[in-house]
């Protein structure tokens, strides 16, 4: 679905006559790939690159060097530009950035309309995506009026309408509460695994990626780390010279651990940390 070979991407910096005055590399080499239907997560702390490496995906940004196809297309393709972004929607940080429509519905709507999509085949879209999300009962409200939480899931219900391949989600939870971040996190993986679509998640919040294909974790702009989640939270010394932080119960196992007890690498969630102490109590 996403392939990207020696993806290297410069910002620059122009002075007041548009001359670059400087110039600082983003991204740095990234080679990687995501096949269809994986719900892959990219992970680093503020300035790694991972933002930066999304926009690629969807054409808003394209390589300084190196190349990114996305479904066979590359991305540097002008041709191709709309193909892609069909392919690949993007849903942002801030989903006011992203809803312009005064209802709901006509929001979700806005994207297929723009494609040329039938006036019929429109409001199957718009009430399938709704659906998808646990939002059609708001299809008649004001985005204005829904939570955080509820306005990202419309943001993820207008890409979806577009039928993309794919969804990257740039740090789609980092300005919602706990309860926010769970319905929004809950919604990817259902569309992942009742859709098949394939989801990029770009977050720092390291609960939301547990149940991921794979982890790729970005620092500097380049890919240092590449594994499924039991086997990047495994090396939590080594996450923590990245910045980043484990989830609460790999911590607890990792700290116990230190303490002599012996508990197995890679425990991801409190019902495993809970089963494991349970079964060492049993052999006491």
């Amino acid at each position: 679905m996403i392939k990207a070979e020696k993806v290297t991407f410069d910002y620059e910096r122009l002075d007041e006559e548009g001359n670059v005055e400087s110039t600082k590399r983003a991204v740095d080499g990234v080679s990687l790939e995501v096949r269809s239907g994986e719900f892959i997560a990219i992970l680093g702390h503020n300035g790694s690159g991972k933002s930066t490496l999304a926009k690629h995906i969807n054409a808003i940004l394209t390589p300084t060097e190196g190349t990114l196809w996305v479904d066979g297309m590359d991305t540097k393709d002008p041709d191709r530009l709309w193909d892609i972004r069909q392919d690949a929607g993007m849903v942002f940080q801030n989903p006011d950035n992203q809803i312009i429509g005064t209802v709901v519905e006509e929001d979700v709507g806005f994207g297929p309309e723009n494609l040329g999509v039938p006036t019929e085949e429109i409001w199957k879209r718009v009430e399938e995506s709704l659906s998808a999300v646990g939002m059609l009962k708001y299809r008649r409200h004001s985005p204005n009026k829904l939570s955080g939480g509820q306005k990202q899931r419309v943001a993820i219900a207008g890409v979806m309408a577009m039928r993309p391949r794919c969804i990257v989600l740039d740090e789609p939870t980092a300005m919602l509460d706990p309860h926010g971040r769970k319905s929004v996190i809950d919604t990817a993986r259902k569309l992942n695994r009742g859709e098949h679509m394939t989801i990029i998640l770009i977050t720092h919040y390291m609960e939301e990626v547990i149940q991921a294909d794979r982890i790729f974790v970005m620092d500097d702009g380049r890919v240092v780390m590449e594994g499924t989640p039991k086997e990047i939270f495994s090396q939590v010394e080594r996450l923590k010279e990245l910045r980043l932080d484990v989830p609460q119960a790999t911590l607890v196992a990792y700290e116990l651990q230190k303490r002599g007890i012996p508990l197995p690498d890679g425990i991801l969630q409190k019902e495993e940390l809970v089963e494991e102490l349970c079964r060492l109590k049993s052999k006491m």
